[in-house]
């Protein structure tokens, strides 16, 4: 066997772990850093974690006005709020009454 045909073989030998090698890279390097990787996994579960507070502090606002309108159903009525909703749906006060606009607080 020439030094050339020595060099032939072990080249053929090696391209078969080589590609291996490459693709090994190619996919480790997504499983990480991809758009479905680890790095966006971990980024998924803080997006989720902000939208489970956010959900819960939409849920007792949520309760709080579910609370609010039933006082306003005809069976179970609240006067004091029907008085306050029709005063401030229609800018009515009564003789002797001071309004004080207070701003909204966020």
């Amino acid at each position: 066997m020439s030094l050339l045909e020595n060099i032939q073989y072990r080249l053929r030998q090696a391209v078969a772990p080589a590609v291996l090698l490459a693709l090994l890279g190619y996919f480790g390097y997504h499983a990480v850093s991809g758009n479905h990787g680890l790095l966006a996994l971990k980024e998924l579960k803080r997006e989720y974690q902000t939208i489970k507070a956010s959900a819960g502090e939409i849920a007792a606002e949520r309760s709080r006005l579910e609370a609010r309108v039933a006082r306003l159903r005809p069976d179970n009525l609240d006067p004091d709020l029907l008085d306050e909703r029709a005063r401030l749906a229609l800018g009515f006060t009564e003789r002797g009454e001071m309004v004080i606009f207070l701003d909204k607080q966020p």
